[in-house]
């Protein structure tokens, strides 16, 4: 496959994977949205059903890594580096789409959100325990969550870790039942397992951090957050920001290295 399919591939499909997942965060939390507080299965079965769209849709052009992750573990399973910058820019570039059209979608329950001062606070505002998660945390958006993960509680080295442990059981999957028969990207099984996969980490280890699992998913979102003209957005929580990036990224190379030890 030519750098042009991996980068229009990648750019495609993981704007269709932060689209779908990102729109399901934004339809449970998101004020005059019909799903909202229908709650962490709707969320967990969204982003399974995000991740087996993006590749069915990528997989002709790319092979549909949708995860620098994934990317970085195949580089050192295969030793082959030389597309992992295409890889890596098509990501980030899809994710930012992804993110974007997420806030198309929803810009009317975004403004309805974010003007409630029951959510954002203000005078008038009463006393409730209802404001989201991320409204409560230090430096981090009332719809940040929408965007990116953030921890429940915010001690790094184990918010580090449950990203490094949901990412190497991803990975892993992928690389064990999920490739296809070129062994450079995602087969059309392969895309079913890694979505119930997907799907049993967010069930399982997604409570601690939101299971960002894939440093595109998280970080092109939270760049777009940062630069969207949202009223009363709060911050974007830069200071957590490295944690779903280079935890995944770490996760990846593991599986890649017990991949090599104990499969290849």
């Amino acid at each position: 496959m030519s750098s042009s399919d991996i980068f229009i591939g990648e750019t495609i499909g993981t704007a269709i994977l932060i689209l779908l997942g990102g729109g399901v965060c934004a339809a449970v939390t998101l004020k005059a949205s019909k799903a909202r507080n229908a709650g962490w299965l709707a969320i967990t079965f969204g982003w399974g059903f995000a991740v087996l769209t993006a590749v069915y849709t990528s997989a002709p052009l790319s092979g549909a890594h949708l995860n620098p992750a994934v990317t970085l573990a195949l580089a050192i399973k295969d030793g082959d580096w030389s597309n992992v910058p295409v890889y890596w820019a098509g990501q980030l570039l899809g994710a930012a789409i992804g993110a974007t059209l997420v806030w198309v979608a929803y810009y009317g329950q975004f403004h309805a959100h974010l003007t409630d001062k029951e959510i954002v606070g203000g005078p008038g505002a009463q006393a409730t325990t209802a404001k989201a998660v991320e409204a409560q945390e230090k430096g981090a958006g009332p719809v940040l969550g929408v965007f990116s993960t953030g921890p429940e509680i915010r001690v790094p080295w184990q918010n580090l870790a449950t990203e490094i442990v949901g990412t190497v059981v991803l990975v892993l999957a992928v690389l064990t039942q999920g490739l296809n028969d070129k062994g450079n990207g995602l087969g059309t099984l392969g895309a079913l397992v890694t979505a119930l996969v997907v799907v049993s980490i967010g069930l399982s280890l997604g409570g601690p951090t939101g299971y960002a699992i894939n440093p595109a998913r998280d970080l092109g979102p939270r760049i777009v957050h940062a630069l969207l003209p949202l009223p009363n957005k709060g911050g974007s929580d830069w200071g957590y920001a490295w944690i779903p990036v280079v935890g995944p990224l770490i996760g990846g190379a593991i599986a890649a290295g017990l991949y090599n030890v104990a499969f290849a």
